[in-house]
């Protein structure tokens, strides 16, 4: 019996600021945009890392593939998986990679007898990760956010500039100025999907004007505001 596609769902886990989430595919390509996440992915039986991606990554996966997976908000990826952001910017590595043959087959015989992968991963990552979150990345996270520039934050955080930018690859895989493109195109494209017109997020969300906006989009995500939105 061929598996049902199941419409991607998701919601807030129990790991701090981490996202589970589950589909079934459904054989068309899916366009997953930059966001300055760090994935886990349970695919058919196996553990995968998803690094920050710096431009689009489309999932042509055949139809009925079973993904549960859990994104670890901006910045705290690495230090639940152990492994500096930078090391798998743009790639899917198998978990096997960057653990230990020994531990990495545990979860992964763990997820695979339990009856939700899902659940069964959020309950193994709360009791595997236990981690201090990283301060800087907050702190970075958030004054990127608010729109403070790199000398402001470097000096804020009593770092140089390049200092700064190092630690950044490690927490998110690329630097501030790179952080804050992929953040202001995904709080554009969410005000977007509101409703707002392009033009008025366009001049909400900081760009110069719509054409801004869409030749931003179209660098990050490979396509226009306008299909991404249709």
């Amino acid at each position: 019996m061929s598996q049902v596609p199941e419409p991607y769902r998701e919601r807030a886990a129990r790991l701090p600021g981490a996202i589970l989430w589950t589909r079934t595919t459904d054989g068309t390509g899916q366009r997953v945009l930059p966001d300055g996440c760090m994935d886990l992915l349970w695919i058919e039986g196996e553990l995968v890392v998803a690094g920050p991606d710096t431009s689009a990554y489309v999932d042509n996966s055949e139809p009925g593939i079973r993904y549960a997976a859990l994104r670890f908000a901006p910045g705290t990826g690495p230090g639940f998986l152990g492994v500096p952001a930078r090391e798998v910017r743009d790639t899917r590595v198998p978990l096997a990679d960057l653990w230990s043959i020994g531990r990495s087959r545990r979860l992964a015989d763990r997820i695979s007898t339990a009856l939700d992968a899902g659940l069964a991963l959020e309950q193994a990552a709360v009791e595997l990760f236990d981690r201090p979150p990283d301060r800087l990345a907050a702190q970075v996270l958030s004054g990127v956010r608010r729109g403070v520039g790199v000398r402001d934050l470097a000096g804020s955080a009593g770092l140089s500039e390049r200092q700064l930018h190092r630690r950044c690859l490690d927490a998110f895989g690329y630097g501030p100025k790179m952080l804050a493109r992929v953040l202001r195109m995904n709080a554009a494209l969410d005000r977007a999907r509101s409703g707002l017109a392009l033009a008025e997020v366009a001049a909400v969300s900081g760009y110069a004007d719509q054409a801004h906006l869409t030749r931003e989009v179209k660098a990050l995500a490979g396509v226009t505001p306008s299909v991404l939105l249709s």
